[in-house]
């Protein structure tokens, strides 16, 4: 995965009505570590980094570069979203395409600040890089990444096998300004 290419970053933060995705500080460090450590985040992602392995390795200020927005609610991290290129995908209809991820706290689950967090970072993608295709992976037996890709208007393009389960690869066609 490489950056976005020919963006301005960071933008201003984005405000949706009760989320803010903004480029990491490093008041989010903390927030980071018990992402990438927490066994509920990365049931479908092969499972949690070490703790004291990402307190010795996670940078003052994590996951800076272009693409990278933490969702901060009430002041706080709760999330990030994750928009790159594809460019090494294993598939072969996501190469080259923007591809979005995130991770939010389980404390943060249920509430909708996925769905709101992600349609506000791509609405952003289709500002900064009209006509961009977006992909999303993720497992087909996490029903609730199923449930938001759906939402979000990502369309199957194919399941596939890969890191010892099914995958689901979707597509969502670039949004066109309306005139």
């Amino acid at each position: 995965m490489e950056d976005l290419g020919a963006v301005t970053w960071p933008p201003e933060p984005i405000r949706t009505e009760r989320l803010v995705l903004r480029e990491p500080e490093a008041r989010d460090r903390a927030a980071f570590i018990e992402l990438l450590a927490s066994p509920e985040v990365h049931t479908y992602l092969g499972g949690p980094r070490p703790r004291d392995e990402l307190e010795r390795e996670t940078p003052e200020v994590p996951e800076r570069w272009p693409g990278s927005f933490v969702v901060d609610l009430d002041g706080s991290m709760i999330g990030q979203i994750l928009l790159r290129r594809a460019t090494g995908h294993r598939r072969p209809a996501a190469a080259g395409k923007a591809d979005l991820g995130y991770l939010f706290l389980p404390r943060a689950w249920g509430f909708g600040y996925a769905a709101e967090a992600c349609t506000a970072a791509l609405g952003w993608l289709a500002g900064a890089l009209p006509g961009e295709e977006v992909v999303l992976t993720t497992q087909t037996a996490n029903a609730g990444s199923m449930r938001l890709a759906a939402k979000l208007g990502f369309i199957e393009v194919e399941r596939f096998e890969a890191w010892g389960a099914e995958q689901w690869l979707g597509m969502r066609s670039p949004v066109t300004p309306s005139s």
